[in-house]
């Protein structure tokens, strides 16, 4: 199978997007890693990329970042044409793996202008753009350090700034901050709110579905190389079932009577309370609210439970039994 050049009608589609992604398929001898799958990353925006192990995650970001050839799709990046144009690509995108790409014999402004002279850039340019970094992810007190010696979320720190030496519009984080603290998690997740605000896209895996749920715009659940679902974090929740209202009573003869005249409800005679299922939207809790009036009843708390990413994940997904990543052959990364 060949990769189809863009027609007419989706580059001017893809024109509004920072990524279009039409039918990408990919193997590794009789295994389908992915199968055919559609994605629309709008510019400015962070979207974010989850599945099992062995879903295919990473296999699509290194096929959108130039690093793996497509078996078949039509692939849009930065506005280039990847079968086209790889290397315009190239110039429009940072990448950051799962693995840190720093040096830890050298110090961190040495990593630095390492990026700066593969970026080609003038030697005055580039310790100005370090510098510039180095103090934007607050280095500059490590900046003349062994990167060996930084902990893990200074080493993430300097992995992004890396990135952001050429001025990359469109990012790939893949799984950026798997082994951080809690902390370093926060603070990873200011910085890509702080590059979004600047107009960066961003392109996330991650195996924290909080993370997600805190980050995108959008989210598309990969699995067994397809899109099983794609939305934003409230939109993917509304399809899982188990959200419900949750009613509390003070008094007993409120409690009953919300008992006698409400049908379909799940009532707790010891916590004085009842459990309606519900989608949680405004127009559910505004019809509720409104029949309790008109009965005279008033329920001393009302809650909305709605299920989280954590029950979308489980609910659309099933982990391949074995799987310890994508299964690609480590030749294929080459």
């Amino acid at each position: 199978m060949t990769v189809t050049r863009a027609s007419a009608p989706f580059a001017d589609q893809a024109a509004a997007q920072a990524i279009t992604v039409t039918g990408l398929r990919k193997s590794y001898g009789d295994k389908l890693v992915l199968d055919g799958i559609d994605l629309s990353v709008p510019r400015g925006t962070v979207f974010s990329l989850l599945g099992p192990n062995g879903a295919g995650k990473t296999t699509a970001v290194k096929i959108l970042s130039t690093l793996v050839t497509a078996d078949a799709g039509e692939l849009r990046v930065g506005g280039h044409d990847l079968a086209v144009d790889p290397q315009a690509v190239r110039a429009a995108i940072g990448v950051t793996g799962q693995f840190s790409a720093v040096d830890g014999l050298i110090t961190g402004e040495e990593n630095m202008l390492l990026m700066a002279d593969l970026h080609h850039l003038p030697r005055r340019e580039g310790r100005r753009v370090a510098a510039e970094l180095l103090e934007r992810f607050d280095l500059v007190e490590a900046a003349k350090k062994p990167a060996a010696g930084y902990s893990g979320g200074m080493k993430r720190r300097l992995d992004i700034a890396m990135t952001l030496v050429g001025g990359p519009r469109i990012i790939f984080l893949d799984e950026p901050t798997t082994g951080l603290d809690p902390r370093s998690r926060h603070t990873m997740w200011g910085i890509i709110r702080e590059l979004v605000a600047g107009g960066v896209t961003v392109f996330l895996t991650t195996q924290y579905l909080e993370e997600a749920d805190e980050l995108a715009d959008r989210i598309a659940v990969l699995n067994d190389g397809k899109i099983a679902a794609e939305g934003t974090a409230d939109e993917l929740k509304r399809i899982v079932p188990g959200g419900h209202v949750k009613l509390r009573f003070t008094d007993p003869a409120a409690y009953r009577s919300a008992v006698s005249v409400l049908r379909e409800v799940s009532p707790d005679d010891e916590a004085l309370s009842l459990r309606i299922a519900s989608d949680g939207s405004q127009r559910e809790l505004r019809s509720l609210l409104d029949w309790l009036d008109s009965a005279g009843i008033e329920a001393d708390e009302l809650t909305v439970h709605t299920p989280d990413l954590d029950d979308v994940f489980f609910a659309l997904t099933a982990a391949p039994a074995g799987s310890a990543g994508d299964n690609q052959p480590k030749e294929a990364v080459r």
